[in-house]
């Protein structure tokens, strides 16, 4: 593969191991990253939707090998947890910590107005999930505070908060025990085939529903 087909190879390997969307939105959304690029005249769309393919087709022949609870089982069960001791948490929020924040602030304000105000957050952002679906060394690292705090005790008491309720869901943690550091799930793999029946993660008004019953 050229250096440009690689960068697309691997945006095409990330969407689909990453299972929020369905194959035909990934394919509109490589064809629209291949125009923005310029890389019409090496790429086509018929190289492109080939490598989307095999690339699904992969991942659900390994998934017949998936033992259960897998570790994005063990994951969503934890955030559910979480919402349920008033902690938001938020599963691909963003692509970025700092769009990570702007999504929690958005649950926050959605809270506050049914009369809620949480104890915390928590949350991963795309660039932490690409390293989960990685074949080599994956990893997950959790982002964690307290809206509109600055204090870091209680930053650190969401941390271990947060630390408590991944380990009680089978979920290793390594911490520096820091306000400064994020949470890291080492050896972490992430296991998801998109369903369009199935649960949508980021739908966070789930979280907000679920934190004002």
């Amino acid at each position: 593969m050229t250096e440009n087909e690689e960068f697309i190879y691997e945006s095409i390997f990330n969407q689909v191991r990453m299972g929020f969307l369905s194959i035909d939105d990934i394919k509109e959304n490589i064809m629209e990253e291949i125009e923005d690029n310029e890389f019409e005249d090496e790429i086509s769309e018929a190289w492109a939707f080939e490598k989307i393919d095999e690339e699904y087709q992969k991942l659900l022949e390994e998934s017949k090998n998936w033992e259960s609870p897998t570790d994005t089982e063990k994951l969503i069960n934890a955030f559910d947890d979480l919402c349920d001791q008033n902690i938001i948490a938020l599963h691909n929020a963003g692509y970025t910590t700092s769009d990570g924040e702007y999504e929690v602030v958005e649950v926050e304000r959605d809270l506050r107005n049914s009369g809620v105000e949480s104890d915390g957050y928590c949350f991963y952002h795309e660039q932490d999930l690409a390293r989960a679906v990685m074949q080599d060394d994956p990893s997950l690292f959790i982002a964690f505070q307290k809206v509109d705090n600055s204090d870091e005790a209680t930053t650190i008491e969401v941390g271990n908060k947060v630390a408590k309720v991944l380990r009680n869901n089978g979920l290793e943690v390594k911490w520096d025990g820091s306000a400064k550091r994020k949470l890291e799930i080492p050896g972490f793999r992430w296991k998801q085939i998109y369903d369009e029946d199935g649960r949508d993660l980021q739908d966070y008004s789930e979280v907000v529903e679920r934190m004002t019953e």
